[in-house]
C-alpha cells in the first residue's frame, strides 16, 4: 500500500473541500456545484453570526447571496432532509435519503414517543396546501382541535417518515407540502439496495474530503458500517478506488486515483478562512485532531464557567493550517462585528502577510454580517500585533 504525507492529505481535503483552488464558480449556479460536490451543507439555527448554512457557503462562493439558496429550494433543485443532520441537499440525491425515511416509516420515533395526530395533519395540508407549525396553534375546546406541540411533532414525523417535504421556509419557519406535490417531475425515486447506499456513501465521501478513513464514510449514519466495510472491498477489487496509508498515521484510508493526480497541481493559497463550527471541512473533530493536530470545541453547549474560548467560537484556517480561532458576535442593529475573543495556536507566530490575510477575511466576513465596522476585544496576539490588526 502507497503512502502519502501529512501535508499532501490535508492539502487534497481542503483542495476538496473548496477551501484551497477549487473553484466552484459564482452565483447560484456555483452555489448548486457546491453543494452537489460537498453532499450536503448543514442547517443550524443559531445566529449570533450568519447562520451557518450560509456561512459555509459564503466561505466557498465568495459572492453568493442568501436569497439563491431559497431560489435553488424553489427550483427544485435542492432539498431538505436530514445528513447527519438537519441539511440542504442536491435533489440528484433524493432517493439515497429514502432508506432513512423508511426507517421512520415503519415506526422509529424521531425525538419523541407520544401519540402523534399525523393523519389530521397530513389530511389538512392534503386539503388545504402548504402549511407551517403555527397554522396549527389555534385551539378551541372541545371542538377537536389539537395541541400545537403536538400537532408540530406530527409534521416532523411526517417529514422524517418522507410524507411530507419542505417546500420553502418563511422568516426560517418550514413551510410542509405534500411530497409528491414538490418533488420534480421524473425523479428517480427508487430505493437503493444496501449495496448501492453504501457505495454512494463511499464515493460521495472521496469526491468531498478526497482522502477519508472507514470511520468517517458513515458519520453518525446508524446501520451502515458493514455494508460500507462490504462495499469498500468490492470498489478496491473493482479498481474504483484504492487504499493508501498516510505518514506517521496507522489507520488506512481510501480515496481515488483521480484524486490522487491532483496532488502535483494543487498550490496551497494563503487565504484565511473563518469557518462555521458547523462547516463540512470541521464537522469530524476526530478528522481535525488527526490531520491538523487542531484540537477544536464549540463551547455553545459547554456550561459558561467551563468555556475556554468563548460561546460560539469559529475556527480559522490560514493556508493549509487551522492557526487558531475567534469568539465572534454581529451586533447588526448597531452595525459593529465583535471579536470578542481571537486566539492563536501556541507555536504559530503572525507575520504582516497573516495579519493582512486575517483583516482582509474579518472585513468580508463582518459585510457579510451586515456589519459596517469591527472591533477585537481581546487576543493572545500580542500588543504589536493587536495594534497592526486593527491598523489594516
Amino acid at each position: 500500500m502507497n503512502s502519502i504525507s501529512i501535508s499532501d492529505a490535508c492539502k487534497l481535503f481542503l483542495h476538496s473541500q473548496g477551501l484551497n483552488g477549487h473553484d466552484f464558480g459564482r452565483k447560484k449556479s456555483g452555489v448548486l456545484n457546491l453543494i452537489e460536490h460537498i453532499g450536503y451543507i448543514q442547517i443550524d439555527t443559531i445566529s449570533v453570526v450568519e447562520r451557518a448554512h450560509h456561512h459555509t457557503i459564503f466561505s466557498r462562493v465568495r459572492d453568493y447571496k442568501k436569497d439563491q439558496l431559497d431560489e435553488l429550494m424553489n427550483e427544485k433543485q435542492i432539498f431538505e432532509y436530514w445528513s447527519h443532520a438537519a441539511a440542504y441537499l442536491p435533489m440528484c440525491d433524493y432517493r439515497f435519503s429514502l432508506p432513512r425515511k423508511k426507517l421512520f416509516a415503519d415506526g422509529k420515533q424521531h425525538w419523541f414517543k407520544d401519540k402523534k395526530p399525523t393523519q389530521y395533519v397530513y389530511d389538512r395540508i392534503k386539503a388545504e396546501g402548504p402549511l407551517q407549525s403555527k397554522d396549527f396553534e389555534k385551539k378551541k375546546a372541545n371542538a377537536g382541535w389539537y395541541e400545537w406541540k403536538t400537532t408540530k411533532q406530527a409534521l416532523e414525523q411526517l417529514f422524517m417518515e418522507g410524507k411530507l417535504m419542505v417546500a420553502g421556509r418563511k422568516n426560517f419557519q418550514k413551510v410542509y407540502d405534500l411530497t409528491e406535490r414538490v418533488l420534480p417531475e421524473g425523479i428517480n425515486t427508487k430505493m437503493p439496495t444496501e449495496k448501492e447506499m453504501a457505495e454512494h456513501l463511499i464515493l460521495s465521501a472521496i469526491q468531498a474530503n478526497g482522502i477519508v478513513a472507514a470511520h468517517e464514510i458513515a458519520y453518525l449514519r446508524k446501520g451502515h458500517k458493514e455494508p460500507v466495510q462490504k462495499a469498500l472491498k468490492h470498489l478496491i477489487k473493482e479498481g474504483s478506488i484504492t487504499e493508501i496509508g498516510i505518514d506517521k498515521i496507522k489507520e488506512t484510508y481510501y480515496t481515488t486515483s483521480d484524486k490522487l493526480d491532483l496532488l502535483d497541481n494543487i498550490k496551497t493559497t494563503k487565504k484565511v478562512h473563518i469557518l462555521s463550527p458547523f462547516d463540512n471541512a470541521v464537522i469530524q473533530r476526530k478528522r481535525l485532531q488527526t490531520l491538523f493536530d487542531y484540537d477544536y470545541t464549540i463551547e455553545c453547549y459547554v456550561p459558561a464557567p467551563k468555556r475556554v474560548h468563548g460561546y460560539f467560537c469559529l475556527p480559522i484556517l490560514y493556508g493549509d493550517r487551522f492557526i487558531g480561532r475567534m469568539d465572534c458576535k454581529a451586533e447588526r442593529s448597531k452595525g459593529e462585528f465583535i471579536i470578542q475573543k481571537l486566539w492563536l495556536e501556541d507555536g504559530f507566530t503572525p507575520t504582516d502577510t497573516f495579519l493582512n490575510a486575517l483583516a482582509k477575511s474579518t472585513d468580508e466576513f463582518a459585510v457579510f454580517n451586515n456589519c459596517e465596522s469591527v472591533k477585537l476585544q481581546k487576543s493572545n496576539l500580542g500588543k504589536g500585533a493587536q495594534r497592526e490588526f486593527k491598523e489594516f
